[in-house]
């Protein structure tokens, strides 16, 4: 399932037909007919994602929404607000309650899909770099929780259109509402630019010089290193509101349809200066804490002993969440023979060419740690046995498919992986008995054992063990 979504609403019709537009899409889909309850189950289930009406008797979908932001345990829980009586004021007092998003019943499907697609990517990279850095605490790394930080500078936001005078006008209707920093860019200003940017707000429309669309920006954003972890909201005329979906799609962070009023862009603007700053301090406290402490100086991957931590939190957020995971054992092939054959030197090369290798293959939520000598371990959450087998013959194949030049005047080896594999949480493909598995060393033991027997029937190849509870 790629996610799972509450729906608060009151009346019984309505949370069928949502229920029935979202399980079609694969969504896992709860349900509360009240405020109360939709509290209680927030805390109880942690959904991925509310859906949640405004108007409801005895606690609205306001209250109810700043109570959940309130709360540690859901305050990360993206809020979608809706109505069948939109109105200004009830939008901006739903972005004013912590909501990501204020919709409009009947809803528009291809819109509604394409926002809850980007919300959930946003939470789970947000959860992903929580996980991380609860392994660096765990591990007693980085600054801790409650520490003192430094004051936050102004954010840098970035007007951004193809036309100048749009983007003057969008800054005067921010600049008294805001203390942050604002700057007006076109596209290729924008694409030379290398100062930092915390949050683009993007004109969506199609520039009339061109007939090109101002969402080609997005990608080319999200492309650069220096702002592709800013946020991006593009703002669409009512002309252009069905691009809003291409636009969350292509990695807008949010969308603004219709006239640029300065209050909600206020509104919107802080939640997602938040957020980044967030973000961001989350990614220093990893690199800051983990870089010396849990990296394998050869190869630059982590070491066994993040490995072991991370592997740790990985498998309690799963068996919580009830979904699979995926441990693979990764084993350089007669790697001896390389030391022996052109020295000590020439095998360091190899092994950190195959680091690269398989590090370019795997997702980015994915861990891959150097263990011992010629071993490799990977973690991948939200993997079930497809994806994992389809991904473990990936790495096999990216290693073996050009020979790794050792050096100068040193020649090259062609070299080989063998891979064990073992999915937990799931069945096994061909539905053997689960198996229990009582700790991380026991789940290592049944992906070695799965190794051997990639070793044993001939090396460069894979072996999916046995299935893991």
């Amino acid at each position: 399932m790629p996610g799972k979504i509450l729906i608060v609403d009151d009346i019984a019709t309505n949370r069928v037909i949502l229920r029935v537009k979202l399980a079609a899409a694969r969504y896992k889909v709860i349900e509360a007919d009240c405020g109360e309850s939709a509290l209680e189950m927030a805390r109880r289930e942690g959904p991925s994602l509310i859906l949640m009406d405004v108007s409801m008797p005895k606690l609205s979908g306001l209250e109810v929404c700043r109570a959940l932001k309130a709360d540690p345990a859901t305050a990360h829980i993206p809020v979608v607000l809706f109505s069948a009586y939109p109105s200004a004021s009830t939008k901006l007092k739903a972005l004013a309650s912590g909501a990501e998003e204020f919709m409009h019943k009947p809803f528009d499907e291809m819109a509604l899909m394409a926002r809850i697609r980007s919300l959930l990517r946003a939470r789970h990279i947000t959860q992903e770099l929580s996980l991380r850095d609860g392994t660096s605490q765990a591990l007693g790394l980085g600054m801790a929780e409650g520490a003192a930080e430094a004051p936050q500078p102004p954010g840098r936001i970035t007007l951004l259109s193809y036309d100048l005078s749009v983007a003057e006008k969008w800054k005067d209707v921010l600049a008294p509402r805001m203390q942050d920093r604002l700057r007006l860019h076109d596209a290729a200003l924008a694409l030379r630019d290398g100062d930092r940017t915390d949050v683009f707000v993007l004109n969506g429309d199609t520039d009339p010089m061109s007939g090109e669309s101002g969402l080609h920006m997005i990608p080319e954003l999200r492309a650069r290193t220096d702002v592709r972890h800013a946020a991006i909201v593009a703002v669409l005329s009512e002309g252009h509101r069905n691009n809003a979906a291409m636009a969350l799609d292509l990695g807008a962070t949010d969308i603004v349809i219709g006239d640029f009023e300065g209050e909600e862009m206020a509104l919107r603007l802080a939640t997602h200066l938040r957020r980044k700053r967030e973000s961001d301090r989350l990614r220093k406290r990893i690199a800051d804490g983990l870089q010396l402490a849990v990296t394998d100086p050869l190869t630059g991957l982590y070491n066994r002993r993040y490995a072991m931590s991370h592997l740790h939190r990985v498998r309690s957020t799963a068996h919580s969440s009830g979904r699979s995971f995926a441990v693979m054992m990764i084993d350089l092939d007669r790697f001896k023979m390389v030391n022996d054959t052109h020295g000590h030197a020439a095998g360091d090369v190899v092994l950190k060419t195959v680091a690269e290798r398989l590090q370019n293959k795997m997702r980015s939520v994915d861990l891959l740690a150097r263990i011992g000598g010629e071993e490799f371990l990977a973690v991948m959450p939200d993997c079930d046995a497809d994806i994992a087998t389809r991904v473990a013959e990936r790495l096999r194949a990216t290693v073996e498919e050009n020979p790794i030049t050792l050096g100068r005047g040193a020649g090259s080896v062609l070299q080989t992986i063998s891979i064990g594999v073992v999915v937990v949480g799931q069945k096994h493909p061909a539905d053997s008995p689960l198996l229990l598995c009582s700790d991380e060393a026991d789940l290592l033991e049944k992906a070695d054992r799965a190794l051997y027997r990639s070793k044993a029937t001939g090396r460069n190849s894979v072996t999916i063990g046995e299935a893991a509870a």
